[in-house]
């Protein structure tokens, strides 16, 4: 269990206070969010040098920490899997490009050669990519990924390799429709030793956490012997448009996940935000996923933050 590094607002001393009190004693595990370095890249910087020279770092401060670590790489927009990541839609390119799904699997190669990560993640929400985004930048997504699976494997000693799904998408309650399961990712993504799930379930029309079924993560998985992990997810602690939400709220919803990872035999929980986001120092596409922190934007305890603690006190089940 255990978050990543995202900081309330980019202030080097509130990113040091957040990450030290969370690696401290909320966690024992981290996980790493990680887009593309498209700029670095593009550039001519090597991937290489460029993951030595920033992701490693951080990676290091987990290990110091004696954490286990697990990475996702987002390869397309991870507030609009309707579009492509930013840096590289400004620059004029696209992973439809041969040459770009070069540098991403150099770049994934990189990264696993000199962060060593638990779990390595070559994609995430692939089944919302597939709804929302041109059927071309899925089938780039499908190639950019199993060749680098190939290349990463074939080095010898590979972690574990996953990709996430949209649980609302695979339920059929984030843009509509039938429960639709994962056979496509599946056969998509052969390569893949493990699940990651991503669920924002208050964003898929529940109004309270007891309402999510109890197989909301086991049905996902159902038949296919992997393990799962929930890589990125949570329930806001405050009311959205029509959503009515509150801190006990989201207590209570990780009351109830506990209870969908026991069905499942989830392996992790992770959520991205340890902290509340301080909006007036993000873009506006993040306000729904602003308030998923156990503690507020001023590193203050919620009441989610003693049920996490709870959860993370139980002993892990083989």
């Amino acid at each position: 269990m255990g978050f990543s590094a995202i900081p309330p607002r980019f202030d080097q001393t509130v990113l040091l206070q957040s990450l030290n009190l969370w690696t401290s004693s909320h966690a024992d595990a981290a996980i790493m969010h990680v887009s593309v370095p498209w700029a670095a890249l593009l550039s001519g910087i090597p991937a290489p040098q460029e993951v030595a020279g920033n992701e490693l770092g951080l990676a290091n401060y987990y290990r110091a920490k004696q954490l286990m670590l697990v990475v996702t790489i987002d390869v397309t927009n991870g507030l609009d899997r309707s579009a492509e990541d930013p840096t590289l839609d400004s620059a004029g390119r696209s992973i439809t490009d041969t040459a770009i799904q070069r540098m991403y699997r150099e770049y994934v190669v990189a990264f696993d050669s000199i962060v060593h990560p638990d779990y390595l993640g070559l994609a995430a929400e692939t089944n919302l990519i597939r709804l929302a985004a041109p059927d071309s930048v899925y089938q780039a997504v499908v190639a950019m990924t199993n060749a680098a699976a190939t290349a990463v494997n074939a080095r010898g000693g590979a972690p574990p390799l996953f990709v996430s799904v949209q649980v609302e998408v695979v339920w059929g309650r984030l843009l509509g429709g039938a429960y639709a399961g994962i056979a496509q990712d599946l056969s998509d993504f052969p390569f893949v030793d493990a699940i990651g799930l991503s669920s924002y379930p208050y964003l898929g029309g529940f109004a309270v956490p007891e309402s999510i079924p109890l197989d909301y993560y086991a049905r996902v998985v159902a038949g296919t012997g992997l393990p799962s992990l929930v890589v990125e997810g949570g329930w806001s602690s405050v009311s959205i448009g029509a959503f009515t939400s509150s801190p006990a709220l989201q207590a209570r919803y990780l009351d109830r996940q506990t209870l969908l990872l026991d069905s499942a035999q989830s392996i992790g929980l992770f959520q991205l935000t340890f902290t509340d986001l301080d909006l007036s120092a993000f873009p506006p596409g993040v306000a729904p996923f602003a308030h998923l922190g156990v503690v507020d934007s001023a590193l203050g305890p919620k009441p989610a933050l003693a049920t996490w603690d709870s959860i993370l006190a139980r002993p892990l089940a083989p």
